[in-house]
């Protein structure tokens, strides 16, 4: 009878801990044995991850589907993720030609440049840069340049030009195993209070140990192959 009355009472905090922000009223632990009170405290964080673990997936969601489900400029048609494809070989990114050219294909050890918009999905789609933000002397927006296949550019956008001809517009979704590996990769936002908000939520440690990795550095591009340039 005591083993059951012990276990209506967890039963019971459980739901009061999710229903008061996971925080659990000393008053209903005080006579509770030290071993039960652990129990209790334990369900109760158990509690708290999973609550976070769902919304930070449903941030996500929400994010993503505002963003996929956006009127392209390009094309000016709504999107859907079911027009979305996945890029062979790319671990999972998923993209969208929002604009077909004519223009070459580049290869590695090609320079190309590229305009880009790119937002982080955990923060509701918050856009951390775009290189149409930075202008020369002149005022024309500069372009971001790399070598296709160096190891300093996040592979994402790399899987995603390398099928792309010069011209093209296309809209990629990127899961963190694609995304930024370490605080190095490029493109980096220029703005330091930018590059320090998105890496401490990508690389966030507590949030990381809560198991939210697979959601937290999820990134969305609108990519534009300006010019490549065989070396």
């Amino acid at each position: 009878m005591k083993v059951k009355e012990a276990k209506y009472k967890i039963t019971i905090i459980e739901c009061m801990a999710s229903l008061s922000h996971l925080h659990v009223p000393h008053i209903l632990t005080t006579r509770l044995s030290t071993v039960q009170k652990k129990q209790v405290y334990a369900a109760a964080s158990s509690v708290e991850s999973n609550s976070r673990r769902a919304l930070l997936f449903s941030s996500v969601s929400t994010a993503l589907s505002l963003l996929i489900c956006s009127e392209s400029t390009a094309l000016a048609r709504p999107t859907t993720i079911s027009d979305f494809f996945e890029l062979p070989d790319s671990g999972g990114v998923k993209a969208l030609d929002l604009r077909v050219a004519q223009g070459e294909l580049p290869v590695d050890g090609d320079q190309v440049a590229i305009h880009y918009y790119g937002r982080l999905a955990a923060k509701q789609g918050w856009r951390f840069d775009s290189t149409y933000d930075h202008k020369d002397e002149t005022g024309e927006p500069i372009p971001f340049t790399f070598v296709l296949g160096s190891d300093n550019v996040i592979s994402g956008i790399q899987a995603a030009v390398r099928s792309m001809k010069v011209g093209s517009i296309r809209r990629v979704v990127i899961p963190p195993s694609q995304g930024y590996q370490n605080m190095l990769q490029e493109p980096l936002p220029p703005n330091y209070f930018d590059r320090q908000r998105l890496f401490t939520t990508i690389f966030n440690p507590t949030r990381l140990a809560n198991g939210e990795g697979s959601t937290l550095g999820t990134l969305i591009f609108d990519i534009e192959l300006v010019s490549l340039r065989h070396r």
